[in-house]
């Protein structure tokens, strides 16, 4: 009797869990996109440095070259990929990323969101070893980025391809991202300073190539 009660226990307490993991899935699709009719759905700050690739999943959204010759005010990312025409306050993004060129300690990806200008939004930074400016969640608010996390996790790049998602939680001002683990974030953070604004992906100088992106959220 008493291994029943437990077993009821564990069941009722799994039940919220899994309500959460339904509900996520139940979010509204706002933007997917596997590349393969072409870029009509992004805007790139600097085209010269973007193409469209083939990294053995079919046609891929890729960063051609370190250089570019996007300068922005402040200091921050170079390579940025925004959604045309969709923003969101509290979303679900997932995407594959494959990193083409080893550049050691601050090898990288980078995700923008609650983009509201060139100068005022938040983007985390894949970076292969974390420091003040690499491997951390981070803002840039009219001034040079800076980060919001103290992480010590390493993202452990490789030549393969990996899954990143990224959850925000406008109302309890939430920040998550995963690294190939889709169950322990990577980094946390809580920051309410922006709000509703743009989706994009990209690096601050690496170059990568993504892949399935698809954004649900509102």
């Amino acid at each position: 009797m008493t291994r029943f009660w437990i077993l009821a226990a564990l069941f009722c307490v799994s039940l919220p869990l899994q309500a959460a993991d339904e509900s996520k899935k139940q979010l509204p699709l706002l933007f997917e996109d596997d590349f393969e009719s072409g870029l009509g759905k992004w805007e790139i700050v600097n085209n010269e440095s973007w193409a469209l690739q083939e990294h053995g999943k079919g046609k891929s959204l890729s960063i051609t070259q370190r250089k570019s010759d996007y300068k922005p005010k402040v200091r921050s990312p170079l390579h940025i990929a925004l959604m045309k025409d969709v923003q969101a306050k509290s979303f679900v993004l997932t995407f594959k990323v494959k990193s083409t060129k080893d550049t050691g300690n601050h090898r990288d990806c980078c995700v923008f969101f609650c983009h509201q200008d060139a100068t005022n939004f938040y983007y985390v930074h894949l970076g292969a070893k974390p420091d003040p400016h690499s491997g951390q969640i981070m803002i840039v608010k009219n001034a040079p980025r800076l980060a919001l996390t103290k992480n010590e996790k390493k993202t452990p790049w490789n030549d393969d391809w990996h899954d990143v998602k990224l959850v925000r939680d406008a109302a309890k001002g939430t920040i998550e991202v995963y690294f190939d683990d889709m169950t322990n974030p990577h980094m946390t953070v809580n920051d309410k300073t922006f709000g509703k604004g743009r989706i994009g992906i990209g690096s601050f100088d690496d170059m990568n190539a993504f892949d399935q992106v698809e954004l649900r959220g509102e």
